[in-house]
Protein backbone atom coordinates (compact mmCIF):
# COMPACT_ATOMS: atom_id res chain seq x y z
CA UNK A 1 0.00 0.00 0.00
CA UNK A 2 1.05 3.57 -0.48
CA UNK A 3 2.40 5.57 2.45
CA UNK A 4 -0.19 8.22 1.68
CA UNK A 5 -3.60 7.22 2.94
CA UNK A 6 -6.65 9.13 1.80
CA UNK A 7 -9.47 9.82 4.21
CA UNK A 8 -12.86 8.55 3.01
CA UNK A 9 -15.84 9.29 5.25
CA UNK A 10 -18.57 8.13 2.87
CA UNK A 11 -19.22 4.66 4.33
CA UNK A 12 -18.77 5.38 8.03
CA UNK A 13 -21.45 4.90 10.65
CA UNK A 14 -22.57 7.86 12.75
CA UNK A 15 -20.51 6.58 15.67
CA UNK A 16 -17.39 6.12 13.52
CA UNK A 17 -17.78 9.70 12.24
CA UNK A 18 -18.29 11.11 15.74
CA UNK A 19 -15.27 9.28 17.16
CA UNK A 20 -12.82 9.89 14.31
CA UNK A 21 -13.85 13.43 13.32
CA UNK A 22 -15.19 14.95 16.56
CA UNK A 23 -13.07 13.12 19.17
CA UNK A 24 -16.07 11.37 20.72
CA UNK A 25 -15.57 8.31 22.90
CA UNK A 26 -17.60 5.13 22.67
CA UNK A 27 -19.06 3.70 25.87
CA UNK A 28 -16.67 1.36 27.72
CA UNK A 29 -17.11 -2.35 26.97
CA UNK A 30 -19.36 -1.55 24.00
CA UNK A 31 -16.85 -1.68 21.12
CA UNK A 32 -16.52 -4.70 18.86
CA UNK A 33 -12.75 -4.99 19.42
CA UNK A 34 -12.63 -4.71 23.23
CA UNK A 35 -12.79 -8.48 23.82
CA UNK A 36 -11.44 -9.53 20.41
CA UNK A 37 -8.17 -11.44 19.96
CA UNK A 38 -7.85 -12.65 16.39
CA UNK A 39 -4.54 -12.51 14.52
CA UNK A 40 -4.11 -9.53 12.19
CA UNK A 41 -3.77 -5.76 12.11
CA UNK A 42 -6.01 -2.85 12.99
CA UNK A 43 -6.22 0.01 10.50
CA UNK A 44 -7.76 3.48 10.53
CA UNK A 45 -11.45 3.04 9.60
CA UNK A 46 -11.33 6.27 7.56
CA UNK A 47 -8.22 5.60 5.49
CA UNK A 48 -6.95 2.04 5.87
CA UNK A 49 -3.71 3.31 7.38
CA UNK A 50 -2.10 0.50 9.47
CA UNK A 51 -2.08 1.34 13.18
CA UNK A 52 -1.78 -1.65 15.54
CA UNK A 53 -0.89 -5.34 15.51
CA UNK A 54 -2.81 -8.06 17.32
CA UNK A 55 0.59 -9.13 18.74
CA UNK A 56 0.65 -5.94 20.84
CA UNK A 57 -2.98 -6.06 22.00
CA UNK A 58 -3.72 -6.92 25.63
CA UNK A 59 -6.64 -6.85 28.05
CA UNK A 60 -6.24 -3.76 30.23
CA UNK A 61 -9.72 -4.21 31.69
CA UNK A 62 -10.59 -0.59 30.85
CA UNK A 63 -13.38 -1.29 28.36
CA UNK A 64 -11.55 -0.31 25.18
CA UNK A 65 -9.04 -2.16 23.01
CA UNK A 66 -5.57 -1.63 24.47
CA UNK A 67 -2.20 -1.92 22.76
CA UNK A 68 1.34 -1.62 24.10
CA UNK A 69 2.63 0.13 20.96
CA UNK A 70 1.56 1.16 17.46
CA UNK A 71 3.02 -0.13 14.19
CA UNK A 72 2.91 3.36 12.65
CA UNK A 73 3.86 6.81 13.83
CA UNK A 74 0.86 8.41 15.51
CA UNK A 75 0.23 12.07 16.21
CA UNK A 76 0.00 13.03 19.87
CA UNK A 77 -1.91 16.02 21.13
CA UNK A 78 -2.47 17.47 24.60
CA UNK A 79 -6.10 16.94 25.64
CA UNK A 80 -7.53 19.07 28.45
CA UNK A 81 -11.24 18.46 27.81
CA UNK A 82 -11.72 16.51 31.05
CA UNK A 83 -10.69 17.43 34.57
CA UNK A 84 -7.31 15.77 34.05
CA UNK A 85 -4.84 16.21 31.25
CA UNK A 86 -4.47 13.33 28.79
CA UNK A 87 -2.55 12.64 25.59
CA UNK A 88 -4.79 12.15 22.57
CA UNK A 89 -3.54 9.93 19.73
CA UNK A 90 -4.49 10.48 16.09
CA UNK A 91 -3.61 8.58 12.93
CA UNK A 92 -0.58 9.91 11.10
CA UNK A 93 -1.99 10.47 7.61
CA UNK A 94 -5.76 10.84 8.00
CA UNK A 95 -5.53 12.65 11.36
CA UNK A 96 -8.42 10.59 12.77
CA UNK A 97 -9.03 10.67 16.51
CA UNK A 98 -8.23 7.18 17.83
CA UNK A 99 -8.20 7.49 21.61
CA UNK A 100 -5.53 8.23 24.22
CA UNK A 101 -2.18 6.91 25.40
CA UNK A 102 -1.44 6.47 29.10
CA UNK A 103 1.71 5.54 31.01
CA UNK A 104 -0.01 2.95 33.21
CA UNK A 105 0.50 -0.04 30.90
CA UNK A 106 2.35 -3.21 31.89
CA UNK A 107 6.03 -2.48 32.53
CA UNK A 108 7.07 -5.70 30.80
CA UNK A 109 5.39 -4.40 27.61
CA UNK A 110 7.03 -0.97 27.77
CA UNK A 111 4.66 0.78 30.18
CA UNK A 112 2.29 2.34 27.65
CA UNK A 113 -1.42 1.73 27.19
CA UNK A 114 -2.88 2.91 23.91
CA UNK A 115 -6.58 3.01 24.80
CA UNK A 116 -8.34 3.06 21.43
CA UNK A 117 -11.98 3.34 20.34
CA UNK A 118 -13.18 0.32 18.36
CA UNK A 119 -15.15 2.75 16.18
CA UNK A 120 -11.85 4.22 14.92
CA UNK A 121 -10.57 0.82 13.80
CA UNK A 122 -11.12 -1.76 11.12
CA UNK A 123 -9.61 -5.23 11.59
CA UNK A 124 -7.75 -6.98 8.76
CA UNK A 125 -7.34 -10.72 9.46
CA UNK A 126 -3.82 -12.11 9.03
CA UNK A 127 -4.88 -14.51 6.24
CA UNK A 128 -6.33 -11.57 4.24
CA UNK A 129 -3.43 -9.18 4.63
CA UNK A 130 -1.72 -10.14 1.35
CA UNK A 131 -4.82 -9.76 -0.80
CA UNK A 132 -5.73 -6.43 0.87
CA UNK A 133 -2.27 -4.94 0.29
CA UNK A 134 -0.82 -5.22 3.79
CA UNK A 135 1.90 -7.83 3.12
CA UNK A 136 4.62 -5.53 4.46
CA UNK A 137 2.87 -5.46 7.85
CA UNK A 138 2.70 -9.23 8.39
CA UNK A 139 6.04 -9.09 10.23
CA UNK A 140 4.39 -7.07 13.02
CA UNK A 141 1.83 -9.80 13.56
CA UNK A 142 4.35 -12.65 13.28
CA UNK A 143 7.03 -11.35 15.63
CA UNK A 144 5.22 -8.45 17.26
CA UNK A 145 8.12 -6.02 16.97
CA UNK A 146 7.59 -2.53 15.64
CA UNK A 147 10.40 -0.76 13.86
Amino acid sequence: MSNEYKKDLTNLTEEELEVTQNAATERPFSGKYDDFYKKGIYVDVTSGEPLFSSAKKYDAGCGWPSFSEPIAKLKEKRDTRLSRERTEVRSGSADSHLGHVFTDGPEELGGLRYCINSAALKFVPYDEMDQKGYSDYKKYVEDGDAE
